[in-house]
Parts: C-alpha cells; structure tokens; sequence
C-alpha cells in the first residue's frame, strides 16, 4: 500500500504546500488545548487549570506561535526573493523606466497583466530581429554566391562584397582597404555608397589610427567616435561616417586588409550579431584574395609557357621574327586610339602575342620556305588558327583569346579562313587584330619580295575595302605621322 507513495522534501515542495503544511502544524497546539478543555467540561463541568498546566500551556502556545512564525517567515522570504528576481528580469527586458510606470499601477492585476504584455512584445520584437538577421545572412550569402559564380575578376568580387555589406547592414558607406607589398600602408581597393574619386588617393598607416589597433588585434571593432583631426579633407569625411564596422581580412594570421562599413541609416550603432556576421565575411573574403592571387600566378605561368612557344615558331623564320611584338603594339596603339577599355586592350595585346601559336603545327618545311606556296601547302598553312585555337581553349581564362586567335584572317566580305564570316560575324576586337597582322605582313621583309613602304602599304589597305574595316584602317595610319614613324598615342 505504502510502496508507491511518494514523500518529497518540504524544502522542493510548491509555496502553497509549504504554507498549508506550516499552518497545520501551528493548528495543532491550539487545537489540542481547545480539545482538552472540551473533554474537561464533558466530565466534569468545569475546568481545573492548574498553575503546572497552564504554564506548560502558555510555553506550548508561545513556542507553536514562534516556530509558525519562523517558518512563515522564511516561505515570505523565498516568496519576496522570487519576486525581486522576476522584477530584476523584468527590469533587464522592459528597462527601468517602464517599470516605474508599472510601479505606479494599483491594481496588481492589471500591474500582471501589462507586464506580460511588454513582456510578449518584447519577444516579439526579438523574433522579428532574429528573422531580420536571418534573412540578412541569407541575402549576404546569395548575393556573394552569385558573385562568385559570375566573377571575372577579384576587383568585380570585392566590389560586390562591399555593396553587399552595406545594403545588408543598412549603412550609407563601405570600403574595403589593402595593406601594401611593403604592410606599412593600407591602400583603398573597393568603395560603395559614395564618390571619393581615384582610388589611390585614399592611403593610410596600418600602425596609425584609426585602424591600426584594429589590425594588430584582429578582431573586429565597433568605432562610435572619430576625432575631427582625422579627417584630412573632403575625401576622408565621406569615407568615414560613424558609428563604423570595421572587420580585419585575417589569413593565417596575418591581417591583409580590412572591411568597413559605417553610417546606420537608423542612427543606430552595429549590433553584436553584426558585429560576428561581418567578421566571418571578412575571413571567407581573405580567402578569396589570397586564392585570386594564386590564380594569377597560375595563369601567369600558363600565359608565359604557352607564349614561349608562340616565340619559338616566330624565331624560326628570321623574315617573320618579332612579328608577335610588333602585331601587339598596332593593336594596342588602335584601340587606344578608338579609345577601348583596359579590358579590351588587355585582351587585344594578349591574342596579338598568341595569333600564330598555331603554326607550332605546320611543317617547318612549309613554314620557313623561301618562296610562295603551293595550293596544298597553303591549305597546310591555312589550320594553323584552329591549330591555335586548340591550344589554347582547354585554358579556361584564355578561352577569350579563342574568337581573335581562330578567326584573325576572316575577312568582311567572307574570302577568309577558317570559317568565311562576313561583315558583322566578324568581331571588333578581330577587325582590329587583322589590320595590325596584314600591315606588319606587308612592312617586312620576304625570301620572294622587299618590304613595302608606310605609303604602299597604306594604299594597299585602303585598296582592301571590302575585306578590312576601313574605319580600323583609318585609325591605324592615323598613328602615324607623315614619314610613316609611329606618333605618341
């Protein structure tokens, strides 16, 4: 029967247990004494008190009295600390001010009833802040997913991750900064949110402030204040707008750079929360710097192995030697000229340096012959663009070198090779290299002719109207002067 009763401490049970198990226990005297004196008047009639009885009476009363009154106390002392500790909690959530407008309710009910409803906003505010760094942390990693995924280049990448933060983090500016070959100063390499206008105007110490602590203890830091000394111009006032986010780009602990975005749109400072998504950025950014340079190590070598080889036809005919250099100087002096992008003049100089890697696979015999060729040795010579084409195009960031590589002696009006393109099929960037190849063709020397003259030369191209863009050519003599010597582009 008794096995499976239970019996717990009174020091774990419920307030309210300990108060009835308390109030009975001080019942119990008083209780009995009533009880005895009732048996007294049932026997008897009266009641005989003696003074022995009824100072053991007096000291069994006045001792149930005290130990009721002790264990009382102490079940309203554990009943005020629990109340002061809710209010402590209460106070940490809702603040002290609105605690003191609870205070002022006389109602205990309604004092309940509004604390829990701050309470329940409280939380809910707290959800939605959760949710908002949630998606924040999912726009972020989308948006430098997609980056990656299109990147052409480590510039285009770390510009993305800049407006990224800033828009994540609803900041008015960001910028990035790299520490130089010489880590003494930190240069500006990416910008969002405002106009400072050439990048390298934008230099600071990494020792000095206000990122030189930052740095050194790599970690990031939250910058409420800045001194009006520092800002040395307009350009530095733009730049740094507090309160500032500042994450260092540590790699292997050694800090590269760093990631700042400043200025809450809010008015705000940067959360905590903000304060570790913008740090964990900041290492997958290093990351990617570092693997950029890698890359271009990499493809430097490739470049430079597969123009060796594109050298090492050239030098085996010593009409033709420094054809590859002189092709990639007209082309750049063109499209400088015609006033192409970087880009493009990049892309231009490196296909004029590789246009005949191809010819690695023609015979020597046929290309180092001293007279004009044979139908069949023509048709020989004619591969060698898909020859070089080959070459090139399993090197994944030469594979914009393949269409000026394959299609170098296309012509307009479709009498080219290999594919016989006409008029719009044929690219700028191919129109361009095809001027610069047949000119150098023409100037230089052959086992079966002399070469011809700037003004022969130039007569034959413009003669060549249907085949070569004339506004190319035009802007290829412009080049030169009136003797036919380049002019400074």
């Amino acid at each position: 029967m008794f096995k499976n009763m239970k019996f717990g401490s009174i020091e774990d049970a419920s307030i309210l247990r300990k108060f009835t198990v308390l109030f009975l226990l001080m019942s119990i005297i008083p209780i009995g004494v009533l009880f005895y004196f009732y048996l007294e008047l049932k026997d008897s009639g009266s009641i005989k008190i003696t003074e022995a009885n009824f100072s053991t009476t007096l000291f069994l009363i006045v001792l149930g009295v005290a130990v009721g009154y002790w264990a009382m106390r102490s079940v309203l002392k554990s009943l005020i600390d629990i109340t002061r500790s809710n209010r402590d909690a209460l106070t940490a959530i809702l603040g002290p001010e609105k605690i003191q407008e609870l205070s002022e309710e006389k109602n205990e009910i309604n004092v309940l009833a509004r604390s829990f409803s701050e309470v329940t906003s409280r939380l809910e505010e707290n959800i939605k802040s959760l949710e908002m760094a949630k998606k924040t942390l999912h726009s972020v990693l989308t948006r430098v997913g997609q980056g990656i995924s299109s990147m052409h280049d480590i510039g285009s990448f770390l510009d993305l991750i800049v407006e990224t933060v800033v828009d994540a983090f609803s900041a008015r500016v960001g910028f990035l900064m790299l520490v130089d070959g010489t880590r003494n100063n930190l240069y500006l390499n990416a910008v969002y949110g405002v106009n400072v206008g050439p990048k390298s105007h934008i230099k600071l110490s990494a020792d000095g402030k206000p990122f030189g602590e930052i740095l050194k203890g790599n970690r990031p830091v939250i910058i409420d204040f800045l001194e009006e000394a520092f800002f040395k111009d307009d350009h530095y006032r733009a730049l740094f707008k507090t309160p500032m986010l500042c994450a260092p780009l540590a790699l292997h602990e050694h800090v590269i750079g760093i990631l700042v975005v400043g200025g809450k749109h809010s008015g705000l400072t940067f959360q905590d929360d903000e304060k570790s998504l913008i740090h964990n950025l900041a290492l997958q950014t290093a990351v990617a710097i570092e693997n950029s340079q890698l890359n271009e190590n990499v493809e430097k070598t490739y470049f430079e192995t597969i123009s060796a080889l594109a050298l090492a036809v050239d030098a085996k005919d010593r009409y033709s030697r420094g054809h590859l250099d002189r092709v990639a100087d007209y082309v750049v002096r063109i499209a400088k000229a015609m006033q192409l992008s970087e880009e493009n003049i990049k892309t231009l100089r490196n296909a004029a340096r590789l246009h005949d890697v191809g010819k690695i696979g023609i015979p020597d015999e046929v290309l180092t012959k001293p007279a004009p060729l044979t139908i069949q040795e023509m048709d020989m010579m004619k591969k060698h663009p898909e020859i070089g084409e080959s070459i090139i195009r399993p090197v994944r960031f030469l594979r914009n070198l393949c269409d000026i590589v394959r299609h170098h002696h296309e012509k307009l009006d479709g009498s080219g090779y290999p594919d016989g393109l006409k008029e719009d099929q044929i690219s700028l960037l191919v129109r361009i290299t095809t001027v610069a190849d047949i000119y150098d063709a023409l100037t230089t020397d052959r086992p079966y002719r002399k070469k011809y003259s700037f003004e022969d030369a130039s007569k034959i191209l413009r003669d060549m109207r249907g085949q070569l863009d004339q506004s190319v050519v035009e802007t290829f003599l412009s080049t030169f002067n009136a003797s036919g010597q380049p002019e400074q582009v």
